[in-house]
């Protein structure tokens, strides 16, 4: 599809929408200063006046939990997720000992078990948020092995490897101090940040339009967002990471993305995984 249409799609959906979305102060939520477990009640409250009916676990199922005809599909396709063969190369990798002898799981508490509910993390050693593919490298390096490519199958396999050894618990991420509290504000102000042709940010679909129409596809909101990455994306035709899936929404609006990892990147993602906290974690996703 070329991008004048794409902005065309999008402008007419923006229209449509426009009147609803007017009468809900949503951009408040984003422009407010109170601290990260204000924002995490007030936009879970947010959500819960949109959508009365929905459980907070529900908002990990996306788009699938506004319609049962979605939802039947998405419950056929997990039978048979293709982003299997990705986690079971992930296991593959994960088990290959290292030639020191040791082995990834040798990197994180309890073998990795549970560990990725609390990710990504702010380390208060280097000032920043650490994501797992961050941590997985080090691991590397730590066991005298370069690290691997962000963004490479590898890499990919391993992510998604390492979060399903928290799928069924919910994500916990912790905001605590005054450095990772500057990360969480920051990532919420580029959630929040209009950018590229288009002039959206990423609140204006997934909070201000959630649930809505955009053509046959349905808008998923914020909340749930981070539980399913890794996840198989049939558009894609592979198992891809959550900033993956920013750098397709800044192409999307016509900004230009940033590279994997990057503190932008990594903030946000701080952001959206916090906001998603007490959703169970279910990885590898499968998305249209």
């Amino acid at each position: 599809m070329k991008k004048t249409t794409v902005i065309a799609i999008l402008t007419l959906g923006t229209v449509a929408f426009g009147v609803q979305a007017q009468t809900i102060n949503w951009w408040d939520l984003g422009n407010t200063k109170v601290g990260p477990q204000r924002t995490l009640k007030e936009f879970h409250e947010y959500f819960k006046e949109q959508f009365p009916k929905m459980s907070l676990q529900q908002y990990a199922l996306g788009s699938y939990a506004f319609n049962k005809g979605l939802y039947q599909q998405y419950q056929e396709a997990i039978q048979f997720n293709p982003g299997d063969l990705t986690l079971s190369q992930g296991k593959k990798l994960w088990d290959t000992k290292f030639p020191d002898g040791k082995s990834y799981a040798s990197c994180f508490p309890n073998g990795g078990k549970g560990v990725a509910a609390s990710y990504p993390y702010y380390d208060a050693k280097t000032h920043e948020v650490t994501t797992a593919a961050m941590s997985i490298n080090a691991c590397r390096v730590q066991n005298h092995l370069k690290p691997l490519r962000y963004g490479s199958s590898s890499l990919i396999a391993l992510q998604t490897y390492f979060t399903s050894l928290s799928n069924g618990m919910p994500v916990d991420v912790k905001v605590q101090g005054p450095g990772a509290i500057k990360a969480f504000e920051e990532g919420k102000a580029y959630y929040f940040m209009r950018r590229g042709q288009l002039n959206f940010s990423c609140a204006t679909c997934h909070v201000a339009y959630a649930g809505k129409y955009l053509r046959a596809q349905i808008i998923s909101p914020l909340l749930g967002q981070s539980a399913h990455y890794p996840t198989y994306r049939a558009a894609w035709g592979a198992v891809n990471t959550f900033q993956k899936r920013f750098i397709g929404c800044d192409k999307k609006v016509g900004a230009k993305p940033e590279k994997l990892q990057s503190v932008d990147y990594r903030n946000l993602d701080y952001f959206m995984s916090y906001i998603s906290n007490g959703i169970k974690i279910n990885v590898p996703g499968y998305r249209p």
